[in-house]
Order: structure tokens, then C-alpha cells, then sequence
């Protein structure tokens, strides 16, 4: 199902070169489309650069399909420089900018396509559920992760057992503000991954917003977000705290240490917001887990456990 939704918004150029590879697409990451330059695949966390040359033709049908040839009805996606499409794929782009009283409206002359594969991994997430539970109930968790070692895949499949239960957890309300749809992958308003039957989802909201309108209107007893980033992130998240929601958050680095360093999220730590820090590195597996440490900031777990 993956490849045939992603195979019907490429090119019928672009898809015959992809078919001639023979690709497992549950390694494939992402396809990249530059005007002018080889296609670039990332396949099992490796970059694969093809002989053939992306043309204007390849870009402009990719487009077309992409957003069923209106691609002016998709104004308020392009402001944010992506569109999601049916699976919950997310198709970046690159062009110029038009302004309007200093901030994006839209883009044209869109000169490269960043597509970028939704994956589900269903119980990538077990491992890790015995550290950041207690009595059946889950810590405040933060995620820290560097690029493409499967932060998202990991939060989204925490989601879902958190929302359905499991042995670790019991059932939970939660509420996800999934501002860039890579979470759920909604499409037309619908989740098109599994994210549980007690979830909620609030998709293209700014997180700091989505997470204070989830509180006031759905109850959640639990709030998952994915890259926070800025002040507003942080701020909401307080008051989710305070409002006694158990927090899942995810943030790029590639170590505790790193964010320590961070003003904004020094502050969480110093103030031991979160209980658990889950570090991920690029290994063979998704989610596969550097350390995981404690509200101290001490180390509970490392990767050497699993030897």
C-alpha cells in the first residue's frame, strides 16, 4: 500500500527509473528532486545517488499529482513549505518565496521536491516502555534525537500503545498537536497511521496553540508532541504540566549534555520538568536507544544493557 501511494504522486519518468531499482520501500526514506541534479535516495540510512537528471517536466508532473493538478488550492500547506498526501507522506518544497507584509503566502517556481516516506513501525516502541513507566502510569518523557534515526517513527508508535494500553500503561486520553502531519499523516482530516482509539489529533496546529486547545476541550491525560523548539513549545508545556498532563515530547540533539547547553530547555532540566530522557543514535533499527536517563539526569540505561 505504502509504495503504490507513493509511487502514484512521482512522475511516470521518475517511477520508471525507481522500478528498475527493484526497492524494498520499507527502507526507503526519502526521494529527492533537484532541477538540474541527480536523483538522491535515502534507502536504509544511506544515501543512494542515481544517474538520471531531474528535469522541469519530472518536477512540474510530480507536482500535478501531488495536488491533483491544483496545486493553488493547497495555499495554506505551501506557506508552511509542504504538503501532506494520502499514507501520511510528506512532499517538502523548495522555490521562490512570495511575501505578503513581510511573511510567506505561498511559493512558486518550485525547483526541488523533498519526499519523504511515512513508515509505521508497530512495537518499535516496547523496549523502551519499562523505563518510562511506573505502576502502569508513563513519566514525563523527552526524546532526544539526532536526524533520521526514527524519533518519529518511535513517538508514533508510543502514541498508539499509549492510547490503547498495554502491559506497562493503561489506557490514556491523548491528545497529539501534529503541526507538520507526520504523526498521524491526516488526510483530509482522517489519521491514516495507527494512533490508537483513545487519540486525538489536532493536525497543522502551531504545537504551543494545538497543546492549550487540547487541555480546554478534550481532557487529555496525556499531550505528545513532536520538535519543540521554540518558547511558546516550552511556556505551553508548563501549563500542560501543571494542568496534570503527563508529557511526551521530542527534540533534536545528540545528547543530554548538548540540550543542557540549550537555554531554553536547560531551564526544563534544571527545573527536572521531565522525568525521563531518552537519547536515540543511528543504528541498524529504528528507535534504537543511546541511553535513557532519569529526572537527575543520571543514567539509567545504555545501550551495552541489551549485550
Amino acid at each position: 500500500m505504502k509504495k503504490l501511494q507513493v509511487m502514484n504522486i512521482l512522475s511516470h519518468e521518475v517511477r520508471e527509473i525507481l522500478a528498475k531499482e527493484r526497492l524494498d520501500y520499507a527502507l526507503l526514506q526519502e526521494i529527492r528532486l533537484r532541477i538540474g541534479h541527480p536523483i538522491i535516495l535515502c534507502y536504509g540510512g544511506k544515501e543512494r545517488v542515481q544517474k538520471e537528471i531531474v528535469t522541469q517536466d519530472m518536477v512540474r508532473e510530480t507536482l500535478d499529482f501531488v495536488s491533483n493538478y491544483s496545486l493553488y488550492a493547497y495555499e495554506n500547506e505551501l506557506r508552511q513549505g509542504f504538503i501532506t498526501v494520502e499514507g501520511g507522506h510528506r512532499v517538502g518544497m523548495a522555490g521562490q518565496v512570495i511575501l505578503e507584509n513581510g511573511h510567506v503566502k505561498n511559493l512558486k517556481q518550485i525547483a526541488s521536491l523533498n519526499i519523504r516516506i511515512s513508515h509505521e513501525i508497530l512495537n518499535c516502541s516496547n523496549a523502551l516502555f519499562p523505563y518510562i513507566t511506573k505502576e502502569r502510569c508513563l513519566y514525563h518523557t523527552m526524546i532526544i534525537s539526532p536526524p533520521r534515526c526514527g524519533k518519529t517513527t518511535l513517538l508514533r508508535d508510543l502514541i498508539r500503545q499509549i492510547s490503547d494500553g498495554n502491559r506497562w500503561v493503561k489506557g490514556c486520553n491523548v491528545g497529539v498537536v501534529d503541526e507538520r502531519s507526520e504523526l498521524a499523516g491526516c488526510y483530509q482530516g482522517i489519521p491514516q497511521n495507527h494512533m490508537g482509539m483513545r487519540t486525538d489529533v489536532l493536525d497543522g496546529c502551531p504545537k504551543a496553540e494545538g497543546m492549550l486547545m487540547l487541555i480546554r476541550s478534550m481532557a487529555p491525560q496525556v499531550i505528545a508532541v513532536d520538535e519543540i523548539g521554540v518558547l511558546e513549545d516550552v511556556q505551553a508545556i508548563r501549563y500542560a504540566m501543571n494542568c496534570g498532563c503527563k508529557m511526551l515530547a521530542t527534540v533534536h540533539g545528540d545528547s543530554v549534555d548538548e540540550i543542557k547547553r540549550k537555554p531554553l530547555f536547560g531551564q526544563l532540566i534544571q527545573e527536572q520538568a521531565f522525568e525521563r530522557y531518552v537519547v536515540l543514535k543511528n543504528g541498524r533499527s529504528v528507535g534504537e536507544i543511546a541511553g535513557i536517563y532519569d529526572e537527575n539526569v543520571q543514567l539509567i540505561y545504555r545501550e551495552k544493557d541489551y549485550d
